[in-house]
């Protein structure tokens, strides 16, 4: 049978599957309790037939112990032949249709003093068919006697046949019967899985709302399309996410490529008049803006690819990264102020540093005069940084909007002053992965130039112990 479902079954359809599966099933579970049926009913009907005639028995044998026995003896009906037989093996007394002669039982069957049950042939007895046979002692020590009363099985026997040949006709038909319903239901059930199948074989991944229809029912498969349907959703608006980072890219990808051509061109042109060194100077220019973009766009696919946060990679001690970053600055404008204490986090050296150095340049392109770099805490289990610079400030407004990929604000569109507007989306990235958050406020609340303070929350770890 394993073999069988293994092989055929798989190559038929889930519909079938179910129905092949429920109705060998239901065989098997009704091969097992009309057999279970056919036990218990044969039991009871032997059970039944040992009791009158022990009962039969034990009537004869209080008369032989009073030595009160009629002859012929009397039974109840024509069903049980009695006998009364001796220590010899000789009939004593005996019913009006029991042989006088012969006992039902011989002498190697036959055990004076203990109470039997035996089945024999029905002729020994005069009966047609298996007969059962029930001994009871009977008697005295000194005169023991053995009372044998024989009752026929045919009825027994009867009985079994008819239901069984009722359980042999009416199971196929029941099982046929359920089969039937059962196909019913479970095409009813899979319907709106062909129709999930049907709406998922009509996306096409183009533009535009692509949805499952969700059945009516509250079951596991409405369930099923609301799940999908929410998963098309986010499927949906990353797809938007990618063709917007690709067309911002190429956006930006396209002024730098223009200037170096335009410059070249020109530089072709005007051949020997051209002043080479000024040419060059913006084209390294244009070039080093180019792979700054370029590098950036590479690590924000990067990150964009590692759905969960990656371990930790060691201990990192804010000071000594602090200082790191202000020694690529000079001093002012660029104001180090030195924790009072190691301060340690746990996390990647090399992306804390490009969080800082991506803070620091952009407070420096708005900074009037200074940008101060600190580092404080523990703000309970956070360690704060601090990139502050006295410049004109970010509205409210914007201040969730700029970590956005490609954004810039109205007054810092200039591509020559500005970045490419992917800084504070690649900080926001990688303080994430650090298990922190970034924000933005202002430094000085109410002044004319509020400036701008970006605090960066990392997770306080635990001095490391020295080795």
């Amino acid at each position: 049978m394993s073999r069988w479902i293994r092989g055929p079954l798989p190559r038929l359809g889930l519909r079938a599957r179910l129905l092949a599966l429920g109705v060998l099933g239901l065989a098997v579970g009704f091969a097992f309790g009309g057999t279970l049926l056919l036990g218990a009913l044969g039991w009871t009907l032997q059970r039944s037939v040992d009791e009158e005639a022990l009962r039969t028995a034990d009537a004869v044998a209080l008369l032989t112990a009073e030595d009160a026995l009629p002859d012929p003896l009397p039974v109840a009906g024509g069903q049980l032949r009695v006998q009364v037989v001796d220590a010899q093996g000789r009939i004593r007394a005996a019913s009006i249709d029991a042989d006088r002669l012969v006992p039902m039982l011989g002498p190697d069957e036959l055990r004076p003093g203990q109470r039997q049950r035996l089945v024999v042939d029905g002729r020994r007895a005069g009966m047609p068919g298996p007969v059962r046979v029930v001994t009871v002692p009977a008697g005295t020590a000194q005169e023991p006697r053995t009372v044998l009363v024989a009752k026929s099985l045919t009825d027994v026997r009867h009985s079994l046949h008819v239901v069984r040949n009722l359980l042999l006709v009416g199971f196929p038909l029941l099982v046929a019967g359920l089969g039937v319903v059962a196909w019913r239901v479970v095409g009813a059930t899979l319907r709106p899985v062909e129709q999930l199948r049907s709406g998922a074989a009509e996306i096409t991944g183009r533009a535009g709302a692509e949805r499952l229809p969700v059945p009516a029912g509250q079951d596991e498969i409405h369930r099923l399309a609301v799940t999908l349907n929410d998963m098309l959703d986010r499927l949906a608006a990353s797809r938007d996410r990618q063709r917007a980072f690709v067309a911002d890219a190429a956006h930006e990808l396209r002024s730098p490529l223009t200037n170096m051509r335009t410059e070249l061109e020109v530089a072709r042109r005007l051949g020997g008049d051209t002043d080479w060194p000024a040419v060059a100077d913006d084209l390294l220019a244009d070039t080093e803006r180019l792979s700054r973009l370029v590098d950036d766009l590479l690590l924000l696919a990067r990150l964009d690819e590692q759905d969960a946060r990656p371990s930790p990679v060691g201990p990192v001690e804010l000071g000594e990264l602090l200082r790191g970053v202000a020694a690529r600055y000079p001093s002012p404008p660029v104001r180090l102020t030195p924790p009072d204490a190691p301060r340690w986090v746990e996390g990647d050296a090399g992306e804390l540093r490009r969080v800082l150095v991506n803070l620091v340049d952009n407070a420096l392109r708005h900074a009037y005069s200074a940008v101060d770099l600190a580092v404080s805490g523990p703000d309970g289990a956070y360690h704060l940084i601090t990139v502050t610079d006295d410049g004109p400030g970010i509205p409210a407004a914007d201040r969730e909007r700029v970590f956005a990929r490609f954004t810039r604000l109205d007054d810092a569109r200039a591509r020559d002053a500005g970045g490419a507007g992917l800084g504070l989306a690649i900080v926001r990235e990688l303080v994430r992965r650090a298990g922190g958050t970034v924000e933005l406020a202002d430094a000085t609340p109410g002044a004319a130039a509020p400036g701008l303070r970006a605090t960066v929350r990392l997770p306080a770890l635990a001095e490391p112990d020295a080795e």
